[in-house]
């Protein structure tokens, strides 16, 4: 492993520690030439994630992008990162217990609304204006329609 600081190649490993899902192994190393310490994280090379989008394409999942949707949704909303990180890990959980190891983003987008339905609604409804593609006022009305008449049953 390269250091960061001097670019020296030799280090040693001061301690290891796996992460609470057993998915990830954290390093803290320790520079044999400047003597300082960095950080590494090592994952196992799998097959990725593929996400099949709208027009055929097939994609590698990106947590981040996922991620970075939801956080637009939730822009001023009281939802935690936590509860967002959740959202994310479920979908990649779903993505890992596919035998072929692809999920539509059609898919995707329904996995996360209707938790965001459950998390909040606003964000909910922002997610979804993107997400649909509403193309004009009524639409998103309809759907709005759709969302109270939920709540009142």
């Amino acid at each position: 492993m390269m250091c960061p600081f001097c670019g020296q190649k030799t280090d040693r490993v001061v301690d290891s520690r796996e992460s609470k899902e057993g998915d990830l192994i954290r390093r803290r190393r320790q520079c044999l030439n400047c003597e300082r310490r960095f950080t590494t994280y090592e994952r196992s090379d799998e097959i990725p994630y593929m996400v099949v989008k709208k027009d055929g394409r097939r994609e590698k999942f990106d947590r981040q992008k996922i991620l970075n949707g939801l956080l637009k949704a939730c822009e001023k909303r009281p939802v935690s990162m936590a509860k967002l990180a959740e959202l994310v890990d479920e979908v990649e959980s779903r993505l890992a217990d596919t035998a072929d190891r692809e999920m539509p983003t059609t898919q995707i987008g329904e996995i996360l609304m209707d938790r965001l339905r459950g998390l909040d609604k606003i964000a909910y409804v922002r997610f979804a204006s993107v997400y649909r593609d509403f193309q004009d006022v009524e639409a998103l009305f309809d759907e709005l329609k759709h969302l109270v008449q939920q709540k009142r049953a």
